[in-house]
């Protein structure tokens, strides 16, 4: 049943827009008041998402983020079978045939998914569920990879090194995390760093086709195991690899705003000196800053200089000294090992910090 949910739910999806007016209308004459107009289609893409079972772990825990705000700002608990009921009518008539037992299993899941958004309602805390955000410029800065500046209509509060669930007009109902590269700025605008992968809908969508103008939705900022300990003044060595360097130069900003005088080592790995894309930014933080060392490290760069030559983790070990707090994002590939590695080489495990959540 569960490949048949996800089937009518991608011949739902050509209507999108439709399905949602039908949605909103028949919650309307259940539930007055209860979900705004504007609110509608993004709610019932990310609702018809989870409870077709359509999306991998990181991806779900994203959909129940800015669902289970959704349930608490709405007030949703007493109304879930309202919901349910009207998500599987709603399917039904823009999926047509479908069969009385593939409607209930639309119930069914309806409920499950509201349940399950529900459990994440009180660590969702309050405000809005998603934020509309313009883009306002689109850098591709490497093959394959795209730098978005963007202004949320409302300013988003987070603090640098979390994670920020994000979703293109494109691919509605589809969340994939990302990190701002940036602390706060006095404008609101965000920038995020997008590789496009092979398997990845959203990020290949954003790379490729998003451009300035675009609208995007932002979910509510999380922990994503690399935001600084505001008790700590250790100094810092992070290790960047590709587009993990993101959150990690949100973290250098954090320590540029701040009194607290700590040195700070960055790594940045890149397979080649082509691969490094945002050597302008790094190269003008570096000279801003005598507390700021930034290191390149090349894994397939035969033309780089010898001391260049290493994987970004091997480059952190020969630049980690003891009293360093470790900060490490890159791809799971990387992740995956570091720990080990950084442990093996006498790191103490309070002292590395590793992401929790992975983008598209």
């Amino acid at each position: 049943m569960t490949a048949a949910l996800a089937a009518s739910w991608s011949a739902t999806m050509p209507y999108a827009r439709q399905a949602a007016d039908d949605f909103w209308c028949a919650v309307e004459d259940r539930c007055p008041g209860l979900l705004p107009e504007r609110e509608a289609g993004v709610f019932l893409a990310a609702l018809g998402r989870l409870a077709s079972g359509g999306d991998d772990a990181a991806g779900r825990a994203a959909l129940l983020t800015v669902l289970g705000r959704a349930h608490r700002r709405y007030r949703l608990s007493p109304h879930q079978r309202a919901i349910a009921v009207t998500l599987a009518t709603t399917v039904a008539r823009h999926a047509a045939p479908c069969t009385s037992e593939l409607a209930a299993a639309w119930q069914r899941a309806g409920e499950r998914a509201l349940v399950a958004a529900a459990g994440c309602a009180e660590q969702a805390g309050d405000g809005p569920a998603w934020w509309p955000a313009q883009v306002i410029e689109h850098d591709r800065a490497a093959d394959g990879i795209a730098i978005l500046t963007v202004r949320p209509w409302r300013r988003l509060l987070f603090r640098p090194g979390q994670a920020v669930p994000l979703c293109t007009e494109r691919w509605p109902g589809r969340w994939r995390w990302y990190s701002p590269a940036n602390a706060p700025r006095p404008d609101g605008t965000l920038e995020f760093h997008v590789r496009a992968v092979a398997a990845g809908t959203v990020s290949r969508a954003l790379v490729d086709a998003v451009r300035p103008g675009n609208q995007l939705w932002l979910g509510p900022p999380c922990g994503a195991g690399l935001t600084l300990d505001p008790e700590s003044r250790a100094d810092l060595l992070l290790a960047a690899g590709g587009t993990g360097l993101a959150p990690l130069r949100a973290l250098v900003e954090q320590v540029a705003a701040s009194p607290a005088g700590r040195r700070l080592t960055l790594v940045v790995g890149a397979r080649t000196f082509a691969d490094l894309y945002d050597s302008v930014n790094l190269d003008k933080l570096q000279c801003a800053h005598d507390w700021l060392t930034v290191v390149p490290a090349f894994s397939h760069d035969v033309a780089a200089a010898p001391a260049e030559q290493a994987d970004a983790i091997t480059m952190a070990l020969d630049h980690h000294r003891p009293d360093q707090d470790v900060y490490v994002c890159g791809p799971p590939a990387m992740i995956a090992g570091a720990r080990l590695r950084l442990l093996a080489a006498g790191v103490p495990a309070e002292r590395i910090h590793l992401p929790d959540r992975y983008a598209d």
